[in-house]
């Protein structure tokens, strides 16, 4: 019997032998002003109970629509056409009354954002009662040991004591679980989850998947999986659905389509992923252009306009889903699909462009140091009350930190968020005269400049923002943009005027687009755009904060390669912070490791990738998934329990030791230094440091 809802829990493997949800021909539309949205036009699925599909593809490509108009909440101007049956039972066409007895009761729903799917007005018990009570009938003692069962279950520590918390109190991982307690509270034949990892760190996100994996397991469900990350595909998937604008373009076995994709754009996507296991700073694949739009998709193949291998025959007829004669079982749409893999080559069919070669540098210690932060250290008072405030505590965002860059190297820092990570870079770019430890730029120590002094100092330090979009007014033409910092530095107009074209192509861009507005641009150019900014005034160094987080895989690697070849081409040196490792390891030439406030570890990339000594660099690597199946199911994780500590309550002794996988394995004595002593860098070979009293090295995660 099942301890959520008392009845007997599907059994996946005696359940699978049938489709539980079959979607046919789905085909959605928007009314707009520019004129029809056709965001889905025309998708097969089918699920069956105890396996994951996946659905993947670019921003713009329909999955969400399709998994909104499964649950039936599109918006009355949507059309909706096609079928959508659950256990041969139609959806489309009921009511949202009888919609409202189906969604989460036979299909739960696991959302992208699990801060904006829960009410904060409410306790996470209540809406987890409120999801049980309306599917159940059960009084409110019954509902609410239900929950407490359902708490536990997806690993909230304490679940007596944090039922009545709400949402706020909760940290992002943790919110997320509350988020798959809900979707699964009564036993759902299909659970959707629409890119339910995407706000999460990755160590947070190995925790997030594995217990989506367990409540596979306990409810017998089919999960229909939304996901831009073709590594957590690799990792979960029985079946994926690669979507093209608004259609099916592949589908099938997920080891299969991986080994063997035989649609170009497939190719493309599993081309442009960043992968650890690959060699470092290795040039990425780009797949050039954009998804066409959706009210104006171009007559013939969609993806003809990007596609390297296209024919006239493309241009005018679009091809449909073909399965494969092999006996694969996979189905594309593409007129050359039996050629691809015999006549027409997978590898290079998307070619990897030529990169400028790096500039001959001196050895490292020969080289000027550009920035060096000596014990930074950076808390803010935790204060009570309301006319007479108390300090109550100290939350100690950056903690004493040590590194330097030099020039033409490209320094990563890493680790989770609240790590300390952002706090550094403002810190940094403030160039605070009141600060403790101290930061030199260009050797110009940043709290004793004049205000002169500091002036010209922020023409060499230049910072390139998250999103790209946010960190450029609308308003503005692209032109004037550019312009914006040099007339800051009172630059003349004739110089102005010269130096912005010279920008745009520096980025790949075309002076005429100097006219255009950044609303008329695709993500990946106004990043360019956004880089091109940061250039303006010839720094030496830049800050690139997350660059490349809101791209999808096709764009981000063309604004990577970019970056490397800016750097190459310029002279400069980065300052490059991100959550992506896989990134990392394509641009780093060092990093350092941040666990609260403080660096666990540091060195040169390939020492740190290549051997991680300290167990959170371990975890970390070990979390980043990798786009290949069978390489991804056989590696060994380390998967840490619970979420970072409050930076307001750092654990005494070493503050890794209450998540460390290590500690528990540890003797008494050994664990008692762990308890009473904060461990300082430990030197391992050349200037690789691990502060942990008992690094050792291990194997890449990346070939365990």
């Amino acid at each position: 019997m099942s301890i959520l809802t008392g009845h007997t829990a599907r059994d996946p493997h005696t359940a699978g032998s049938g489709d539980v949800l079959n979607v046919t021909d789905l085909r959605v539309s928007f009314p707009s002003e520019a004129g029809t949205v056709q965001a889905v036009r025309g998708i097969d699925l089918a699920l069956r109970a105890g396996q994951t599909h996946a659905l993947v593809g670019e921003s713009g490509s329909g999955k969400s629509v399709t998994a909104t108009a499964i649950l039936g909440l599109l918006p009355p101007s949507a059309t909706v056409q096609g079928s959508v049956s659950l256990n041969g039972r139609e959806l489309l066409g009921l009511t949202d009354t009888q919609m409202s007895r189906i969604r989460g009761n036979d299909i739960g729903m696991v959302f992208q954002d699990p801060l904006s799917a829960l009410t904060p007005v409410f306790s996470i018990g209540q809406q987890i009662t409120e999801a049980i009570q309306v599917h159940q009938g059960l009084g409110k003692t019954a509902a609410r040991a239900r929950a407490l069962e359902l708490l536990n279950l997806v690993g909230i520590p304490d679940p007596r004591r944090r039922i009545d918390g709400f949402p706020h109190e909760f940290s992002g991982g943790m919110r997320q679980r509350v988020v798959i307690a809900m979707a699964i509270a009564n036993d759902p034949q299909v659970i959707i989850a629409d890119e339910p990892t995407t706000a999460l760190d990755v160590t947070i996100q190995a925790q997030v998947l594995d217990l989506l994996q367990k409540a596979q397991e306990f409810t017998g469900a089919a999960i229909l999986m939304i996901t831009h990350d073709l590594g957590v595909v690799a990792g979960l998937a029985d079946q994926v659905t690669v979507m093209y604008a608004g259609k099916a373009v592949e589908s099938g076995a997920c080891e299969a389509l991986f080994a063997k994709p035989r649609m170009p754009y497939t190719i493309g996507l599993l081309s442009a992923v960043p992968r650890l296991d690959s060699a470092p700073r290795a040039p990425l694949t780009p797949m050039e252009g954009n998804p066409p739009s959706a009210v104006d998709v171009p007559r013939g193949c969609p993806f003809a306009a990007r596609c390297p291998v296209v024919l006239d025959r493309c241009l005018v007829e679009e091809p449909p889903m073909t399965a494969a004669t092999d006996g694969s079982g996979q189905s594309s749409a593409c007129h050359r699909s039996a050629e691809i893999g015999t006549r027409v080559a997978r590898e290079g069919m998307f070619p990897t462009p030529a990169t400028v070669a790096p500039a001959d540098l001196p050895e490292r210690s020969l080289r000027t140091p550009v920035l060096q932060v000596t014990g930074l250290t950076k808390h803010f008072p935790l204060t009570k009350g309301q006319l007479v405030k108390r300090r109550v505590g100290t939350v100690r965002a950056v903690d004493g930190i040590t590194f330097d860059i030099r020039e033409g190297e490209t320094f990563a820092l890493v680790g989770e968020s609240g790590c300390g990570k952002t706090t550094t870079l403002l810190e940094i770019l403030g160039l605070p005269r009141k600060q403790h430890g101290s930061v030199v730029v260009l050797g110009r120590h940043a709290g004793a400049v004049s205000g002169r002094e500091r002036r010209a100092l922020r023409r060499d330090l230049q910072i390139v923002f998250q999103d790209p979009m946010a960190s450029l007014d609308s308003r503005m033409p692209v032109g004037d943009i550019l312009a914006e910092p040099m007339r800051a530095q009172r630059w003349s107009k004739d110089r102005i005027h010269e130096r912005v074209p010279e920008l745009l192509r520096l980025v790949r861009l075309l002076p005429e687009h100097a006219e255009r507005y950044p609303v008329e641009f695709s993500g990946g150019q106004r990043q360019r755009i956004g880089i091109a900014r940061a250039l303006a005034l010839d720094p030496k160094l830049i800050v690139l904060d997350e660059p490349v987080s809101a791209l999808d895989v096709s764009i981000q690697a063309g604004v990577v390669n970019l970056l490397n070849d800016l750097k190459a081409q310029l002279g400069l040196s980065y300052l490059f912070v991100a959550h992506d490792l896989s990134v990392i390891r394509h641009v780093a030439d060092r990093v350092a490791v941040m666990y609260l406030g403080r660096i666990v570890e540091s060195g040169d990339a390939d020492q740190v990738f290549g051997s991680p000594s300290h167990p959170y660099t371990q975890a970390l690597l070990s979390a980043v998934p990798l786009p290949d199946p069978v390489k991804e199911r056989e590696r060994q994780r380390v998967l840490l329990t619970g979420d970072l500590p409050s930076p307001a309550d750092v654990p005494s002794g070493c503050r890794f030791r209450s998540r460390c996988p290590k500690f528990p394995q540890l003797d008494d004595a050994r664990a008692q230094r762990c308890r009473d002593e904060d461990p300082s860098a430990l030197s391992l070979t050349g200037d690789h440091n691990a502060a942990c009293h008992f690094a050792a090295p291990a194997d890449s995660p990346a070939d365990a």
